[in-house]
C-alpha cells in the first residue's frame, strides 16, 4: 500500500513539474513511425508560436511523431526567446529522423551544441526557416565557434556551409515591404511545390539578400518578389530590388543529407496555406518520402500569432500553455 502511494506521489510530482518540450504522437498517416524534432530559438519572428502549430499539423494531419524544443529560462521554467543560451532536450536529435530549425544567434553551451553538430555531421536531413541562416553566434565556447554566422575560419559558418547562405542583409525593407514567392525557372514540377500555385505564397516578412550566383549544388525553388507594401495585393517594386529577384527557398545536400532552406517563416507567415504546404512538403522531401499531391495542412485548433518584432513575445509563457 505504502509503495503504491509513493509511486503515485512520484508520478504526480513529475507531472506537476514545468515541462521543457512539447510532444505530439502521430496516430495514422504517411508519416507514421517517423520522428521530427522542431527547434525554436529566435527572438524576433515568434518561432515559439510557429513551430508548435507546424508540429501539430505534421502530427495530426500527416501522422509524424513531433517534439518541439524551446529556449527556456531554467529558473522560471518559461519560454524566453531572447535568452540565447539554453535549449533543453536537444538530445532528442540523437534519435530524430528530421530536424526543423527556426533559430537565431544562439550561443549554446557545448553539451547542447554537440547534439546539433553530431546530427548535422551525420548527414541527416534538415528543414531550416528564416533566421536559421544565422542561427549561431557562439561567443562563450571555442569548441564550435566556427559554426557562427560570421565565421572566417568556415566561411559563413553553419548558415553558408550547411544551409547555403548566412545573414547578409534585408533585401526588402523590413516591416515595410512584403514578399510574394514565384517559381524559380524550371522548378514548376518540383515535388516540394506540389499543390502550390505560382505566386500563391505571400508572407509579410521581407526578402533576405543572398550572394548570387548561389554556390554549386544549390537549387533555388522560389524567388522573392519584393512588394511595395505589407498588403498582399500590392505590386512588385520596380527597379533593382526585383532585378534580379533573390531566392527565398532552395535545396541542397550536406554530407549526403537533404537540406531545405527558406528565408520566409515568421509565425504570421504560417497564416498563408500555400506556405504551410511548402513546409510540410519540404519535410516529406527531406525524409526521402513521396510528397503528397496536395497535403492536408489545415490548422489544428485556434492560431493567433503575434506580430514579429524584438521583445514582442508573450511573457510568462510556459510549454504546457501551447499543448492545446
Amino acid at each position: 500500500m505504502l509503495r503504491s502511494v509513493l509511486l503515485l506521489a512520484a508520478a504526480f510530482a513529475a507531472f506537476a513539474q514545468p515541462r521543457d518540450r512539447l510532444v505530439f504522437q502521430g496516430k495514422s498517416g504517411p508519416g507514421a513511425g517517423k520522428r521530427i524534432v522542431l527547434v525554436s530559438g529566435d527572438d524576433e519572428y515568434r518561432s515559439e508560436q510557429a513551430l508548435p502549430e507546424l508540429a501539430k499539423i505534421l502530427s495530426r494531419r500527416q501522422g509524424f511523431d513531433t517534439t518541439v524544443l524551446f529556449e527556456i529560462d531554467p529558473a522560471a521554467g518559461t519560454i524566453v526567446p531572447d535568452q540565447h543560451n539554453n535549449i533543453p532536450g536537444l538530445e532528442t536529435l540523437d534519435s530524430a529522423d528530421l530536424v526543423v530549425l527556426m533559430i537565431r544567434f544562439r550561443d549554446l553551451p557545448d553539451a547542447q551544441m554537440k547534439h546539433i553538430v553530431d546530427y548535422v555531421e551525420a548527414g541527416k536531413p534538415i528543414v531550416a526557416l528564416r533566421t536559421s541562416t544565422h542561427g549561431f553566434d557562439l561567443k562563450t565556447s571555442p569548441t564550435y565557434r566556427r559554426w557562427s554566422w560570421n565565421s572566417k575560419e568556415w566561411d559563413g559558418g553553419f548558415g553558408r556551409q550547411v544551409l547555403g547562405e548566412t545573414w547578409i542583409n534585408h533585401h526588402g525593407k523590413h516591416k515595410v515591404q512584403s514578399t510574394r514567392a514565384m517559381f524559380a525557372p524550371g522548378q514548376e514540377r518540383n515535388p516540394i511545390l506540389h499543390g502550390i500555385g505560382d505566386g500563391e505564397i505571400w508572407v509579410p516578412t521581407d526578402v533576405y539578400t543572398a550572394r548570387l550566383p548561389m554556390a554549386a549544388g544549390i537549387q533555388p525553388l522560389l524567388m522573392g518578389a519584393v512588394l511595395e507594401s505589407m498588403d498582399p495585393a500590392s505590386a512588385p517594386v520596380k527597379g533593382p530590388q526585383n532585378d534580379p529577384m533573390m531566392p527565398v527557398a532552395w535545396t541542397r545536400e550536406y554530407r549526403g543529407g537533404r537540406v531545405f532552406t527558406t528565408t520566409m517563416g515568421s509565425a504570421q507567415d504560417l497564416l498563408n496555406e500555400p506556405f504551410r504546404r511548402l513546409l510540410v512538403n519540404a519535410c516529406y522531401w527531406a525524409l526521402g518520402m513521396p510528397v503528397p499531391a496536395k497535403a492536408d495542412v489545415r490548422m489544428v485548433g485556434e492560431y493567433h500569432p503575434l506580430p514579429f518584432g524584438f521583445g514582442g513575445y508573450q511573457k510568462g509563457l510556459k510549454v504546457e500553455d501551447l499543448e492545446k
